[in-house]
């Protein structure tokens, strides 16, 4: 990974489904029969398809284990950002990047503390500005190891 804060970027899976039921348990089962850990997840559906957003601790294990099921997969560098655990916690870090003009696609919480801190999962628009102005403001990050190791 490259760019600025290239060792912060994370991995994350995107896999397509049909919206009908029993497509969400068919990824769940397949992973955790491989030994795959899902660390953070995102479901986001229309009326046709969802799309299942993963951070997982072996994700090119995991991409090449779906492709083989027939599962339609891509991949994206997000960003886990550590903040802290209180109200106005994520208000502040969101103000620093608004400042910025930096946008976030989307976002989505980390299922585990880090330190008595909150983790969240970020996509941005422009990712290396948002890195910079996130080291620029002390904002922690966590790395796709620190991911897989909480």
């Amino acid at each position: 990974m490259t760019g600025i804060g290239g060792l912060v970027r994370v991995e994350q899976i995107s896999i397509f489904l049909e919206n009908k039921s029993g497509r969400l348990a068919e990824v769940t089962e397949l992973l955790g029969t491989s030994e795959i850990n899902i660390r953070a997840l995102s479901l986001a559906d229309t009326a046709d398809f969802g799309i299942l957003r993963l951070i997982v601790n072996e994700p090119e294990k995991a991409l090449e284990l779906l492709k083989q099921n027939g599962f339609t997969t891509g991949r994206t560098e997000v960003v886990a950002v550590v903040l802290p655990d209180r109200p106005g916690g994520l208000a502040g870090i969101l103000a620093m990047l608004r400042g910025k003009a930096i946008n976030v696609e989307y976002m989505y919480a980390f299922v585990q503390r880090s330190e008595g801190n909150a983790v969240v999962i970020f996509r941005f628009d422009e990712t290396d500005r948002a890195l910079e102005a996130l080291r620029l403001g002390g904002v922690k990050m966590l790395s796709g190891e620190e991911m897989k190791n909480l």
